[in-house]
């Protein structure tokens, strides 16, 4: 097998991320095509990276892009409300597909996605790159030798801030069609954090949420949320998009009956509390070892990721972030707003729900 052929749609804040992660895996990735509606961020977005030599065909309309190229594997990065729509074109159009967080908007999409790549023999990727941060794979690697012991209750925080600027610059942002609110947009990386360590099976999710300090959009600016997982552990979420006058953390805490880790930094890249029972390790080598310092909030797991679509791709198997793993993280934030919106405790499996009912919610 060749090279695979690869196109990115959507140009915007999150593209060069994409694009440094093709250039990394540049032996086994071949830039095809970008596609944004607006040709100067594609211009942009192309300016930050030397791939391809300058021949990267430039497109406005990813339909004809597919129709044009043939393509092995898509990356889609446009705003949020669209991803299951592009995802599932790219998908009947036989690609492999990556989809930027959050993989859709809706229980009914993401099923939608998981069933047509599986029905055409595709990898379904959700980026959620975190994943791949060095601290959160020493993490779970501790998760899955059960140096825990029995796991009593996690916590993610995402303490950030997004001003009239950051929504302005894209009228998208915060509405409940095309995106939802702090959960769905800053918070769904540390959510899927949570969830994955502490057990993928849930009963039952409580939650408020919030509009305090952003009037200019329709969805929530604080996000609470209790969570009892079906192994007898608790969760806990608290995310903000209202912390003053600049990002302050994202955190995440593993408690268990033998051991005790907090990862925090920019983007849960950095261990600052690692403790166990066993003591295997010693807790000051492995801060230091399994520690990152990223430019910005998005990390480095974009890079391994890619790395790992493509062995995937290559070995016939799921990639880590499964279009499963995409929905679970989507499920909860969903489950978190229907208990929002009800004013009582929801149960999952959720069967049905989209950002979409929140429409009105705080008026």
């Amino acid at each position: 097998m060749g090279k695979l052929r690869y196109a990115l749609i959507g140009c915007g804040r999150i593209s060069p991320n994409h694009l440094a992660a093709v250039q990394a895996n540049s032996g086994d990735i071949e830039l095809v095509a970008v596609c944004d509606l607006v040709s100067e961020r594609m211009d942009r977005a192309l300016a930050q990276v030397d791939i391809n030599g300058g021949k990267v065909k430039k497109y406005t309309d990813y339909q004809a892009m597919l129709s044009s190229e043939q393509l092995d594997l898509v990356a889609i990065a446009t705003e949020s409300g669209s991803h299951a729509a592009i995802g599932l074109d790219c998908i009947n159009a036989g690609c492999h597909v990556i989809i930027e967080k959050p993989m859709a908007l809706s229980i009914v999409d993401a099923n939608r996605l998981i069933d047509a790549a599986k029905a055409q023999g595709v990898v379904l990727c959700a980026c959620h790159q975190n994943r791949f941060n060095k601290s959160i794979q020493k993490l779970r690697k501790a998760i899955e030798q059960n140096r825990f012991g029995r796991l009593f209750h996690g916590a993610a925080h995402v303490r950030w801030n997004r001003n009239r600027g950051y929504y302005e610059q894209a009228p998208w942002r915060g509405t409940w069609a095309q995106d939802g609110g702090a959960l769905m947009n800053q918070c769904l990386h540390n959510i899927d954090l949570l969830r994955w360590m502490m057990g993928d099976h849930i009963d039952e999710v409580f939650a408020y949420t919030a509009r305090l300090n952003h009037e200019y959009i329709e969805a929530e600016d604080l996000g609470l949320a209790l969570i009892r997982f079906s192994n007898g552990a608790y969760g806990l979420i608290e995310g903000t998009t209202n912390v003053y006058p600049k990002n302050l953390e994202e955190t995440l805490y593993i408690f268990g009956e033998q051991g005790t880790v907090k990862v925090g930094g920019k983007s849960v890249n950095i261990i600052e509390e690692w403790s166990f029972a066993d003591q295997k390790d010693d807790p000051e080598e492995i801060k230091a070892k399994y520690h990152e310092n990223p430019p910005n909030v998005y990390g480095f797991g974009h890079t391994p990721l890619y790395r790992d679509v493509v062995l995937a791709i290559r070995e016939g198997r799921r990639p880590l972030v499964d279009g499963e793993a995409g929905k679970r993280a989507v499920e909860l934030i969903l489950a978190i707003y229907k208990s929002a919106l009800e004013g009582r405790p929801v149960r999952l499996p959720l069967e049905d729900f989209s950002t979409r009912d929140m429409k009105g919610f705080f008026g």
